[in-house]
């Protein structure tokens, strides 16, 4: 609940100010604000969305009159307020045995939809206790609302080139979340661009999903394809995804700005969960529903569902697995998933060898799945192929 001052902000800059320190004492940081008029790289998105760039994601597609204009969810809006949430979690040194997978940084933790809808709730309750009859709604990124757009326009960061936002003093390492209102607040200037001539976001992106500067190829995207990818992921790009398991981080983790000024969040509820700061995919791979349902409570992760999950530690596993990994690889490819069966057959083909080709030609006179059994009959070309070894 907001304490209210003796005496309330007499102007609207000062009003304005109050309700940044609102958000500070909150511990959003950075806070901007800007108008509620309609974004103005409005045909930019139209015509990302046209190419195809969204993949499966529909939702992206959805409900555009109300991303066109957000007085059309805040009749009567007058500000914007765009706020910063640091998610970048302590270092963890947890032990490790056997090849382990990466899983993105902002997923360690707690659902970040939850955590945060719940503290811009609070927000907005403390600027209607200030503003009596101010209305608004809140929204994490499940709402109608280009948020990185009117982040940018606030002042909170600018749009780097692998399209997340970054700030000049703390880098990337942040959700953003926005009160939608119909307060008339002092909006701040817009960021400015400061990636220069830096392309090491582009470079490094093992599936060249950033096609050039400010524009990027979702389907291709390795957190797309790990999480919101729901089907087979595409054959062509599965050795690009090496160990990660759940989202993808490289783009930002070579961005100088994050090098040079991002700073670990002390916040529990952003801090790795055990084991998620390199699970072992053995283990991954072993979970029934109940411990996946167990395990990732309140974890983003519960979003890849189980099949998605161990889809993606399967080809983990065929990228940097060995003959060790076999067997718990011979499991998946019983599972009762055909997505598990169909990505355990491909990584026992990367692995290769006499083991991985026996279990192959067994499956394969029991699968009555054809996109299964077809996997498997190229795995079993492609195991005579290989031949890795053990990690010893």
């Amino acid at each position: 609940m907001c304490v209210l001052p003796f005496h309330l902000p007499v102007n609207r800059t000062q009003l304005t100010h109050h309700v940044k320190s609102i958000a500070q004492d909150l511990g959003f940081g950075p806070v901007g604000i800007t108008t509620a008029d309609p974004p103005g790289h409005w045909e930019f998105y139209r015509s990302w969305i046209d190419k195809g760039y969204a993949g499966e994601m529909g939702y992206l597609k959805r409900n555009l009159e109300k991303r066109e204009d957000p007085k059309s969810l805040v009749p009567g809006a007058k500000s914007i307020i765009c706020v910063g949430l640091n998610y970048l979690p302590l270092a963890s040194q947890e032990a490790r045995h056997g090849p382990t997978g990466q899983v993105s940084l902002y997923a360690r933790g707690d659902d970040y939809h939850d955590v945060m809808k719940k503290r811009l709730i609070e927000f907005q309750n403390q600027i209607t206790d200030l503003l009596p009859g101010t209305k608004g709604r809140a929204y994490v990124d499940t709402g109608p609302v280009l948020e990185r757009e009117f982040a940018a326009r606030a002042g909170v960061g600018w749009f780097g080139k692998h399209t997340n936002l970054i700030h000049k003093r703390s880098g990337s390492w942040f959700f953003i979340g926005e009160l939608i209102l119909t307060a008339d607040l002092v909006p701040d200037p817009p960021a400015t661009d400061h990636c220069g001539t830096c392309t090491k976001c582009i470079e490094a992106c093992p599936t060249h999903a950033i096609l050039e500067p400010y524009v990027l190829d979702s389907k291709r995207c390795i957190s797309y394809l790990s999480i919101e990818l729901k089907g087979p992921i595409p054959k062509a790009l599965r050795p690009a995804m090496g160990d990660w398991v759940y989202g993808c981080d490289i783009c930002q983790d070579v961005c100088p700005w994050n090098q040079k000024h991002a700073q670990p969040t002390n916040d529990p509820v952003f801090q790795s969960r055990p084991g998620l700061d390199s699970p072992e995919l053995a283990g991954l791979l072993a979970m029934d529903q109940e411990e996946f349902s167990r395990r990732f409570r309140k974890s983003p992760i519960k979003r890849t569902k189980r099949r998605g999950l161990l889809r993606n530690a399967a080809v983990a596993l065929g990228n940097v697995g060995s003959t060790d990994d076999i067997p718990i690889l011979v499991v998946a490819l019983q599972d009762n998933e055909p997505l598990v069966r169909s990505h355990a057959a491909w990584a026992l083909g990367q692995i290769g060898g006499e083991d991985a080709s026996v279990a192959l030609v067994e499956r394969e006179k029991q699968e009555d799945e054809v996109d299964v059994l077809r996997e498997i009959q190229e795995a079993i070309i492609q195991s005579e192929l290989c031949g890795r070894t053990t990690t010893d």
